[in-house]
């Protein structure tokens, strides 16, 4: 995939089709380049035999296609740049999978649009909350739509208008911290 957001996607599809009721995404930037992704559910988990049949991609439990793409490029983005990717999981307990990317690799995709990827999962996912964390060398902040539900007093997240302000909130927020894009004046 040409960004990393859209794996990111794909992944956190994986954990709303699991079951999980809060997803936890946290991108974390070093300033000695190095990404880390991590996306947490506390869906049904997978056992032994799942957890090592997960990165086959002829191996899936969708009924509508017989492989399974998602994790597989994702491992192949993460070790294209020297990185990795770990997947932990207990049936009945939950998922986390860590990706960690050298971004000072030729071979590093992108993080790209975080702001819109978010709004997509939570637009189309009212019955699951999300907390999206980054941090980068600027500092860090926190999107959660648990909070935002008492904000909001009712109003869906999935309007229009709250997801324009939540896309405008975390592109504000990201740029603040230098997110996405690590600025390394001193080189």
């Amino acid at each position: 995939m040409r960004e990393l957001s859209l794996n990111v996607l794909d992944i956190v599809q994986n954990s709303v089709s699991a079951g999980a009721s809060l997803i936890e995404i946290t991108v974390t930037e070093t300033a000695d380049r190095v990404m880390t992704i991590r996306i947490a559910d506390n869906g049904c988990g997978m056992d032994a035999q799942q957890l090592r049949s997960v990165s086959d991609p002829f191996y899936t439990t969708r009924t509508t296609r017989k492989v399974g793409m998602g994790i597989p490029l994702y491992r192949l983005a993460a070790e294209q740049t020297g990185g990795e990717v770990r997947i932990e999981s207990q049936k009945g307990a939950g998922t986390c999978v860590t990706a960690v990317f050298h971004t000072d690799s030729i071979d590093c995709a992108p993080l790209g649009d975080m702001a819109s990827t978010m709004c997509v999962l939570i637009g189309a996912n009212s019955g699951v909350d999300f907390v999206y964390t980054h941090t980068a060398c600027g500092g860090s902040f926190v999107l959660d739509t648990r909070r935002l539900r008492e904000l909001m007093q009712g109003v869906p997240l999935s309007e229009p208008d709250v997801l324009n302000w939540i896309r405008d909130y975390i592109r504000e927020q990201t740029e603040m911290i230098g997110g996405g894009a690590l600025n390394f004046e001193n080189d």
